[in-house]
């Protein structure tokens, strides 16, 4: 019931945020995602924070597998403070099949699947040549995470990251990194394993 409502506010964010783009320039996602590249598991370097993370202190993982149905599933995993794994399984579907690199995302329950706004946007607007990096967003500017397929992502590219991310109408200041290789003890600190 936890990851329904996680899931369902993340949606609902997203869906209001959509109406609430204003000024801002058109985002444009990448042109083009091959998704048999696409597919498997990315590490999160950093995110803006979000309501529905915010219990995740690190090792903050997203994997993604193809379903027989033509869609994704998303299967994001966090360390929370006390030590253990939260898991929330999400669907995608391709929003744009010319270019893969719109997708509709739900982490509501399947059964409620056919209403529009259990489905948030998620975008792919920078990608490396090599997919060893992804930038997701959203056209509000609402939501913001970089991915890559390793836990550490030198600093030149990172910052070459949130200076394209700034172009398209992201705010840097808001971005946080996501701490990887971590783990708790006691009094709830975090070490580096």
């Amino acid at each position: 019931m936890k990851q329904f409502f996680l899931g369902f506010l993340f949606v609902a964010a997203a869906a209001v945020s959509s109406f609430a783009q204003g000024s801002q320039p058109k985002l444009e996602a990448v042109p083009k995602v091959e998704l048999d590249r696409y597919l498997g598991k990315w590490y999160e370097i950093a995110k803006y924070p979000n309501k529905f993370q915010k219990q995740c202190v690190g090792n903050t993982t997203a994997t993604y597998s193809q379903k027989q149905n033509g869609r994704l599933e998303l299967l994001n995993e966090c360390l929370k403070k006390d030590g253990t794994m939260e898991a929330a399984k999400g669907e995608a579907k391709i929003a744009d099949k010319q270019t893969n690199s719109k997708l509709k995302v739900r982490f509501a329950p399947g059964f409620i699947s056919f209403l529009p706004f259990v489905w948030a946007n998620y975008w792919v607007i920078d990608l490396a040549p090599d997919y060893s990096y992804a930038v997701i967003g959203e056209p509000g500017r609402d939501y913001f995470w970089i991915l890559a397929r390793e836990p550490e992502m030198d600093d030149a590219t990172y910052q070459q990251i949130l200076r394209r991310a700034e172009s398209m109408g992201f705010s840097p200041g808001r971005v946080e990194k996501t701490p990887q290789g971590v783990e708790t003890i006691r009094g709830g600190v975090l070490n580096r394993t």
